[in-house]
């Protein structure tokens, strides 16, 4: 299935096209999926490892006690020296500490080699014993498939390396040529089938993975404008500011209302007020952004909140420009404002510096404060409250204004 992340919805709605090719068109939604899958993926994948483990033990006690016979020595050496170390190392790699970082590449080379042991026993099994020892490899197979948490395009690479390596034994003459005949046609079968289980559950991840991020969107999402909506936004400032506290960084509050935005939906409708507020919403959230941290949200009706972690008042300033001039610039007709002849919007800013007082209610306070002063000064413009003082004293601050 290869999906992509519409950029042109804010909601994050995806097309699903290509759907036999497991990838994702956004790399950066491909990059989440894999590390969401594999994370969830861990428990399973280190209580498969304690079963690799048992049942490599368990086939040494057996093969001791039913396939005894010269040739037994060299199986014990790809058995102990080979196999079981793999899944030694594998299991060490699974903790939580390296299994993000070191465990898909490691198991990728070493499910092959744990492939190519099964088969290096085979070889060294007696023409009675070689139908025994060679069915391990249906349960090698199996196991690439759904044990250890390999993507399907990794899993049939391992399998088709365990093909090779059991061809060219028989090839070589190491097998009798019918029972490798049966063997590989009995390996391939087992492949279609395992190799189908294991596309459609990934296939059912990937879909399951999509509508959790739907989910998620419709939870923190504005439907109308695309934007966070509030409550996410309050949830996600925490973090924010926690992190510029620690960074040591400057963040800017910006508040931003749309002019005149109840008469404008009482002379041209309901349905042409939602369409400029998408408009709004959609020139703000350009003009604004330009950090990775920075956060655009609708605030509650026609008002849009910014949190711009590690912008200065110079940042903030420019911000406020680009915002007045990306609404002026769409040029939507308001006969019915008094403050210019086409949507405007004022704006609020403060700055908290870093040893100022880092909370959120307390900036927005701020933002607010500002916000009335553009509104006072009449509208289309932005004023800047500075805080008085390391603690930002509310109300006390010089106001400064700047109108386009």
């Amino acid at each position: 299935m290869r999906t992509t992340q519409s950029q042109s919805k804010p909601s994050g709605e995806h097309s699903a096209a290509r759907p036999l090719q497991l990838r994702f068109r956004d790399a950066e939604l491909e990059h989440q999926f894999l590390l969401s899958y594999r994370a969830a993926s861990r428990p399973w994948v280190r209580m498969s490892l304690v079963v690799a483990l048992t049942t490599t033990l368990g086939f040494a006690v057996i093969d001791h006690w039913l396939l005894v016979g010269p040739r037994l020595a060299r199986p014990d050496i790809w058995r102990f020296g080979l196999q079981l170390p793999l899944v030694l190392i594998m299991m060490v790699l699974s903790t939580p500490r390296l299994y993000m970082r070191w465990y898909q590449a490691a198991i990728q080379t070493a499910a092959p080699l744990f492939g190519v042991g099964t088969v290096l026993m085979a070889v060294e099994a007696t023409p009675a014993q070689l139908p025994l020892v060679a069915a391990r490899l249906l349960l090698v197979a199996f196991f690439f498939y759904f044990m250890l948490g390999l993507s399907f395009r990794a899993a049939v690479r391992c399998n088709l390396l365990l093909i090779a390596a059991y061809s060219t034994a028989a090839l070589l003459g190491a097998i009798a040529t019918p029972v490798a005949i049966y063997s590989l046609w009995v390996l391939f079968c087992a492949n279609l089938i395992g190799g189908a289980g294991c596309y459609a559950l990934e296939y059912a991840n990937r879909v399951a993975f999509l509508e959790r991020r739907r989910l998620a969107e419709v939870a923190t999402h504005d439907g109308l404008t695309g934007l966070l909506n509030r409550a996410a936004l309050e949830e996600q400032a925490r973090s924010l500011w926690q992190h510029a506290q620690v960074a040591r960084l400057p963040v800017s509050v910006m508040l931003i209302d749309i002019d005149h935005f109840k008469a404008y939906n009482d002379r041209y409708g309901h349905q042409a007020g939602d369409r400029c507020l998408q408009e709004v919403a959609a020139a703000i959230r350009m003009a604004v952004r330009r950090r990775p941290l920075d956060v655009v949200a609708r605030y509650g009706g026609e008002e849009i909140a910014a949190i711009l972690v590690g912008g200065d008042r110079a940042d903030a300033s420019g911000a406020a420009e680009r915002a007045l001039k990306a609404v002026a610039d769409l040029g939507i007709a308001h006969s019915a404002s008094t403050t210019r002849p086409y949507i405007t919007v004022s704006i609020g800013v403060t700055t908290v510096d870093p040893g100022g007082s880092y909370s959120h209610e307390h900036a927005v306070r701020l933002a607010d404060i500002a916000l009335y002063a553009s509104k006072d000064r009449g509208r289309d413009g932005w004023s800047f409250h500075e805080p008085a003082g390391e603690g930002g004293g509310v109300g006390t601050g010089e106001l400064l204004k700047t109108a386009s």
